[in-house]
């Protein structure tokens, strides 16, 4: 392919920005897209093969778009921005910055980052039953949060549940001293970290007395009717078949629920069904319920975890290959056993 050149203007207040400490990110273009950027003044010159330059450029004014609105450019909305531009995608990452869902104590936007969130928001919106599927860090747990913390101050519902069931990955709750409730706070730890970073602690302990805020443990749900509420259900992927049926014909009039999991974390007893699972098999293609699945694409954590999921969903995927292979060895085994 012949080589091109093509020019971008970057605003001096923008260009630290864009280009992050050190040029970082601009370093980092460069060599994902084998092209070389030269500064002079306002203007950037980029050079090389010319399909290349196309992306540099495109992902140069998105970022500048950017830091337009005010935002603080991170090495994931250059990383994100990057991998859009490499599949040659018709997305914006301004598009997606655009939606905000609601702002943390400090003034922090919260909104999507990645496709698969934007597309999960979306179906919070939507749907009365969402489930949210997905490794570490895809953000599954804090946009539902989100959701309904700002479903809440709009008034849409009456009280927010969140709930996750009490199984731990590799402890035992009996060995931890103190009665049920401090055993497993623990467990619900993350989701009160979320709710006081969005709505402060204070708020959340006023909220929580009056009883229109509830952290409670899956098993506390069982014999109740949930109206009026937006229900979180978090590590789903640690339900039995028989807990994800009790909490899903729980819900009553006016409520949302977000089911949230992620399949390759199971914490269950060997050979146990995971109810998430179960679920999302038996519920599919029933209407009003969503199941949205995020992917290593969508961790928004340290690029190093990104690479790290990344790495055991391939290892994860070659396993199932390979012990599908051999299940089929097996089985061809048996019946020529059989026939002989």
């Amino acid at each position: 392919m012949g080589l091109m050149e093509a020019v971008i203007d970057i605003p001096t207040e923008h260009e630290a920005n864009v280009f992050g400490q050190f040029d970082v990110f601009a370093k980092k273009i460069e060599r994902t897209l084998h092209v070389t950027f030269i500064a002079r003044g306002e203007s950037v010159k980029i050079m090389g093969e010319a399909a290349n330059v196309e992306k540099a450029k495109k992902v140069l004014v998105q970022l500048v778009g950017l830091s337009r609105r005010g935002s603080t450019i991170q090495e994931q909305n250059v990383d994100y921005t990057l991998a859009l531009a490499m599949e040659d995608s018709k997305e914006s990452i301004l598009e997606i910055d655009a939606d905000i869902i609601c702002h943390t104590l400090q003034g922090k936007p919260i909104k999507p980052k990645t496709l698969g969130q934007k597309a999960y928001v979306d179906a919070l919106r939507r749907q009365m039953i969402v489930f949210g599927l997905g490794p570490a860090g895809t953000g599954k747990t804090y946009l539902a949060m989100a959701m309904a913390i700002t479903a809440f101050r709009n008034n849409e519902v009456g009280r927010i549940i969140l709930t996750r069931p009490a199984i731990e990955a590799g402890e035992k709750l009996g060995f931890l001293p103190g009665d049920l409730q401090s055993k497993i706070d623990p467990y619900l730890r993350p989701l009160y970290d979320a709710l006081y970073q969005i709505m402060g602690a204070e708020s959340f302990l006023k909220n929580s007395e009056r009883g229109l805020i509830e952290v409670a443990p899956l098993a506390y749900m069982r014999g109740r009717t949930l109206d009026n509420a937006y229900i979180i259900l978090d590590e789903a992927q640690n339900t039995t078949p028989a807990q994800m049926k009790m909490f899903l014909t729980r819900i009553g009039f006016g409520s949302k629920v977000a089911v949230t999991g992620d399949t390759s974390q199971k914490d269950l007893p060997a050979g146990q069904v995971s109810g998430l699972d179960v679920a999302v098999s038996v519920l599919k293609n029933i209407d009003d319920i969503a199941i949205c699945s995020l992917t290593s694409k969508d961790v928004v954590r340290h690029p190093l975890v990104q690479k790290i999921v990344k790495a055991y969903e391939e290892y994860e995927n070659r396993s199932r290959g390979r012990d599908g292979g051999m299940k089929r060895n097996r089985e061809g085994s048996r019946e020529k056993r059989r026939r002989s």
